[in-house]
This record gives structure tokens, sequence and C-alpha cells, in this order.
């Protein structure tokens, strides 16, 4: 049967509501939070009838009112109560629609296993719905099974043993979500229209591609409506020649009608439509850190006020994120940068870094940048001390700290080295196990731990000699720094501690003024940045 066109909903400023002809499979319907897209959707859903349903993760998992099949509904629940009616050993006060839509699917599996086997009824084609659900969420999920057990639902892992069978209960939300898709997509009658709120809703982000592509696949009869504010995905779909991208920028609930346009075909996005639908302002700072309580998290956005700053736990998230924000430039024209620790990298890795847009300061970590001579100079001053016989107290104390365990601090920066060098070395082919074996008894030799630490003692001993305080700061891991160099109690901050100076710096930073400007820039210039490379960071 061939699609039927669609009308979309009502268009303000008295333009007509577009007709999408029955070749159209795919409609994305973007825009902002609360420009309308969601009222837009329920609109379409409203005008299609019968021929429409509406499918959201979100509701079928947690709405209680999933039982409702009465006259009066519609949509999704409109297609569950007639499908309902038809069988009637389906309860019909299921509190949730994925409680419901499961029931549904066992109960057609169940009837043509009884037709089948008795000869009684009308058996359903093979392979069923449920069969094809199976197969394609273990496709989805390879490490788990589906088995029907005496007319209810089981899972367990592939691995198990016959002893862990579980409910549907137990399943993850993202479990849960890609049986949903799929059932209602199975059991929706033909040529439906399928508006899908939020298609990426508890979806990990490397499988929600591949689920639509699965949904799209088992039923090319139905037209697809995805209504989300995710630009990638919408590419993905946007991509396809049967595609349509609807823009919703705002809804006039006095005239209910919507201002929208459709955009070009193909997937790119202009600006103005990626700043509408993200709104973001500013480029993006990817940092470490957990986002609430970690230093990064607090310190950043109070000195990087140019950036929208996101927080994304370990170095490595940071570095991966980064390449892949600047990789979309099809979605948008603005940069992201990070900041990640120095630790124990050395020159060539932290150039390495900065030519990939991750900023690395000159310092070891995020508490040696609070250490820093201007830092600790203007706190000092902000509480009325003398801020040169304070930072000269300060740096006897860390000069000492550090000399008392240099050669703990150069084995450490040994093993990093080692640890790099040695998957350095290794990274290459070897046609067999002997020339395999035979390079790594040499490994030693050629990395030569030895001589490296020696080299870093020597360099050590050398920074404390010569009191060079910002060599220190450069290679000295040490988390407790903070506390035990007295920092706080030296530059007058009342209840000196640790967790007290950080709070110093950061209520410095957000009263503005000579102080918190002379932090600013102390802290931008261990970046290598200085006032007129402000926004130029990576230059």
């Amino acid at each position: 049967m061939p699609r039927q066109p669609i009308t979309l909903p009502p268009r303000s400023g008295g333009h007509d509501a577009p007709v999408l002809s029955g070749a159209t499979r795919r409609i994305t319907v973007i825009g902002a939070n609360g420009a309308g897209k969601s009222r837009f959707a329920a609109r379409l859903v409203a005008d299609l009838g019968d021929r429409a349903v509406n499918v959201s993760a979100l509701s079928a998992i947690y709405d209680s009112r999933g039982g409702v099949s009465d006259g009066t509904a519609s949509g999704i629940d409109a297609l569950f109560a007639r499908l309902t009616e038809r069988s009637p050993l389906v309860r019909r006060d299921l509190p949730t629609r994925f409680e419901r839509l499961v029931a549904l699917l066992i109960d057609e599996e169940m009837a043509s296993l009884f037709a089948s086997k008795y000869g009684v009824g009308m058996a359903v084609a093979r392979p069923t719905g449920l069969e094809r659900l199976v197969k394609e969420w273990e496709s989805v999920f390879p490490d788990n099974r589906i088995l029907l057990e005496s007319g209810q639902l089981r899972f367990a892992r592939v691995d198990d043993d016959g002893n862990d069978r579980y409910a549907p209960a137990r399943l993850s939300d993202g479990e849960k979500a890609v049986i949903y898709y799929l059932g209602v997509a199975l059991l929706a009658p033909e040529g439906t229209v399928m508006v899908v709120d939020h298609p990426s809703m508890f979806l990990n982000r490397a499988m929600v591609g591949k689920v639509w592509d699965m949904v799209e696949s088992l039923r090319p009869d139905l037209v697809m409506v995805y209504v989300t504010h995710n630009l990638d995905f919408m590419t993905s779909r946007a991509r396809r020649g049967d595609a349509v991208t609807v823009w919703v920028k705002r809804y006039d609930a006095s005239d209910r009608q919507w201002d929208y346009e459709l955009l070009p075909p193909g997937g790119d996005v202009s600006e103005e439509v990626y700043q509408t639908v993200i709104g973001a302002r500013k480029p993006v700072l990817f940092i470490e850190g957990d986002g609430v309580n970690s230093i990064d998290a607090k310190l950043y956005p109070l000195v990087f006020r140019e950036y929208t700053v996101k927080s994304l736990g370990s170095c490595n998230k940071v570095i991966e994120s980064v390449r892949t924000f600047n990789d979309l430039t099809a979605l948008h024209s603005m940069a992201s940068i990070g900041i990640v620790d120095r630790d124990r990298r050395n020159e060539h890795e932290v150039a390495y870094l900065r030519r990939r847009g991750i900023m690395v300061p000159d310092v070891a970590e995020i508490e040696n940048i609070l250490m820093l001579e201007d830092v600790v100079r203007a706190v000092a001053s902000h509480y009325g001390r003398d801020d040169e016989k304070a930072f000269a107290r300060v740096r006897r104390n860390i000069l000492k700290m550090f000399s008392t365990e240099l050669e703990q601090q150069a084995l450490l920066h040994t093993r990093h080295r080692v640890k790099v060098d040695v998957e350095h070395c290794i990274d290459r082919k070897f046609s067999d196990i002997t020339r395999l074996e035979r390079h790594l008894s040499a490994l030693v030799r050629q990395v030569n731990p030895r001589e490296f630490y020696n080299r870093m003692c020597r360099d050590f001993r050398r920074m404390v000699d010569d009191g060079d305080y910002a060599g220190v700061l450069r290679v000295y891991n040490r988390k407790s720094m903070l506390s035990e160099s007295n920092v706080a109690g030296l530059c007058g901050v009342p209840k000196p501690d640790k967790e007290t100076y950080i709070r110093a710096i950061l209520k410095i930073l957000r009263r503005g003024g000579p102080d918190a400007a002379r932090i600013t820039a102390a802290i931008k210039k261990c970046f290598g940045i200085n006032g007129k490379q402000k926004d130029k960071v990576l230059d």
C-alpha cells in the first residue's frame, strides 16, 4: 500500500501548511527547548488520527497511564486498545505501556503456538513479531538472551549457567527502550506514521543510529517522525533521499500555529540553526573532574569566562571529546578546546596535545595552579598581608617539601617515562614470537630507566639549589601541597586550611577587582595566554 501524503500542522505568518508527498519516509522535527516541537508532534498525531502512533520510551517505562483503553484514547493508547480488544487474555489494567506491549507480543506468540499445535484459531505468520524482536534485540545486546518460559518473557546472560533468569522489570531503561521501539514498530498497522519523541532517550550514543536503522529496516512501510534537538542524530536521518527536516522556531499559543520552515535536503545545518537548537553562544571548554566537587569545575568557569565549561571526568574523555566536537564541522562553526593536567608529561607529549586543541598548564596539576606566585601574592594582598613575605615563606616550604621526597618524585617520573617508551616500542608488527621475545629482552637496555632516573634526580636537585619555584611546580605532583605548605595561614586566610584557601580564591574571582584580575592573568599565563591572546588561545 503506497504511503499517503502528510499535511503538517498550521503555519504562522499566513503561510500554507506544507503537504509532504507519499515518497517521504523520514521526517525529523528539530528545535530548541521550549520552541514547541513537542506540541507540533502532538498536533500532527491528532490530525492524522488512526494513521499515527506517538512513541516515547520515557512515558512507556514510567507513565502509569499505560492501561488506558477506553474510547477517548488516541495514538499509541488507541493502538494498544484495538489490539487488546482482539486479545481478551491481555489484562487491560497493566500499569505501563511497556508492560502492555510485552503482554501483546506474548499473546500473539502464544496464540500462534496454540493454533499450530491444535489447529484452533488463526495461526500467525512465522516469524512472529516476538521472534523478530528477539533476533533484533539480541543483535543490539549480544551478551543477553530473551526466553519465553511458561508464557512469560525471561532474560539471561549468554554465559548463564541456567540459574539466573530474570523478569523484564530488571532490564535497564536502555534495554527496555529498544524492546519498546521494536515492539511498537512490529505491532503498528501498515502505513502507520510513527512519531518518536527523543529517539536517543536512554540509548548509548554509539547504538542510537543502529537501533533506528534496524526499526526502519524492519518496517519500510512506516513513516518515521523523529522529534529531537540532537543535531548529530538529525544529520544521520536527513542525509537519506526520502527525508525532510522541519525546524520549529516558536509556537504561537493564541493562534495555535507554529513558526517553522523546511530545511534544505542533505543534512547540513546553518550556524543560525545550530545556535538556536543547541543554545550555546560560546565555544566549549572541556575539562577534567566531576563537574560538582572538583577544583577544575569551580575554578575554570571563573577564569575562562568566554567559554562554556563542561566537566567530563578523565583526561582521555577530554581529549576524545575535543577531537569529536571539532570533527563535526558540518554541524557548527565553533571550536572546542580542552584542559588536562600536565602530570608527568614531557615537552614532546605536551606539544602533541596542544597541537590537537588541548591546553596543558606549566604546572603538574590543578592544585599547583593555586600555588602560582601571583596567585599566592594576590590572596595575601587581599587579606592585608605583605605579599612578598608571604610568598617567600610559601616558596621556602614548597622547596623544602620537594627536596625531602626528590628521589621518590624522580622515580614516579621514571615510571611514567618507562611506560610511555615501552608502549611505543612494542606498538609495532612482529612476524613471529621469537622476534617479539628478542625485542622485549632488549627493552631494558633501550629504555634505560636508571639513566633517566639519575638525570631526573640531578635536574630536581638543581631546581632546589637554584630556588626554581616555577620549575618545581611544573614537576611536583602532590595533592596535599595546599595543606602541607600552610599557604592559607601564611596568606592570612581565616581558618587556614586547604578548603578555605580554595574558597577564598573563588570568592575573589567572583567579586572581581585588581586581585581577581591578577589571579586570572596568572592562571592564563600558566597556559601560555596573555591579554592579547585571549581570543586566540591556541595560536
